[in-house]
């Protein structure tokens, strides 16, 4: 018994654009019942700090959505999953979980699904939040809250509701030592309408790289630049001219969110400059 409450659990499968949408409208309307107090997500780990994401960005609630998963299978020994499962349960009941956007619970560790990313292949302590930390823990059924997020988020967030029939292309560009602009024409010619830069450093890659990115931008793809490295933050013109290349600082978003970003705010603008004000925002 989870203290009273109502908790709606879905499943989910491998993901794509279309299974994205079909899960957030479904996250929606569960949402919408006055009975309902949160939803629970079971998901596989590899992507999903992207679903999250995506849901953070949609939700049209200020009700808890956690996701869920587990690092061993059920046939392993001390499998993972149905202390995960209990915890997230726990989570989505806790009435302090409400307005905290969506999130991820594994091993213990509540994460802000913006926050949070996978960093080891086949450990049980997988997801981190290496810029702002985690949101709490939960042990035994019973959270503990860290700090509030500090971006807009589901009920409070501009696509909040508004979810698409269909997402715009968009590719991840890998920077890496001698790389050319190769793989930006490529997914230029399989009709990508933005690009992100996973670049090296500080979002940079090597002068062809940037040069055909550029180029791109001119041509009126939108270009966002963010980092391999997996933390830290990529500002406007510290590394690279943004204003004069007419590209996008990705900031603390990783390349696989800034990817998520970037579908939605192509759903709206192609200004570069409008949707830098998301990146600030989101």
């Amino acid at each position: 018994e989870i203290s009273g409450e109502q908790i709606a659990s879905i499943g989910s499968q491998d993901m794509t654009d279309a299974v994205w949408i079909k899960l957030a409208r479904r996250v929606n309307q569960v949402l919408a019942d006055p009975a309902i107090h949160g939803v629970v997500v079971t998901h596989g780990t590899d992507t999903m700090e992207e679903t999250g994401y995506f849901l953070n960005l949609v939700t049209k609630s200020d009700k808890p959505v956690v996701l869920v998963g587990s690092m061993r299978p059920a046939t392993a020994v001390s499998a993972d999953g149905p202390m995960n499962i209990l915890n997230a349960a726990a989570v989505a009941a806790d009435p302090d979980a409400r307005g905290r956007g969506v999130l991820v619970v594994l091993n213990d560790v509540i994460h802000y699904a913006r926050e949070t990313t996978k960093t080891n292949t086949t450990s049980l302590q997988t997801f981190a939040s290496p810029n702002r930390g985690p949101a709490g823990l939960v042990l035994f059924g019973k959270p503990r809250w860290f700090s509030k997020p500090a971006w807009r988020h589901t009920a409070g967030s501009v696509f909040a509701g508004a979810i698409p029939d269909a997402l715009p292309r968009v590719d991840i560009v890998y920077a890496h030592a001698n790389a050319g602009a190769e793989h930006v024409k490529a997914s230029l010619a399989a009709g990508a309408k933005g690009l992100v830069l996973a670049g090296v450093g500080d979002g940079n890659g090597t002068e062809a790289l940037v040069g055909a990115l550029a180029q791109a931008a001119k041509n009126g793809i939108v270009v966002v630049r963010s980092s391999r490295t997996n933390s830290g933050a990529v500002a406007r013109n510290v590394e690279i001219d943004d204003d004069k290349l007419g590209f996008v600082a990705g900031q603390e978003l990783n390349p696989q969110k800034a990817r998520v970003l970037l579908q939605l705010a192509l759903t709206r603008t192609k200004d570069p400059k409008a949707v830098q004000q998301l990146f600030d925002e989101y």
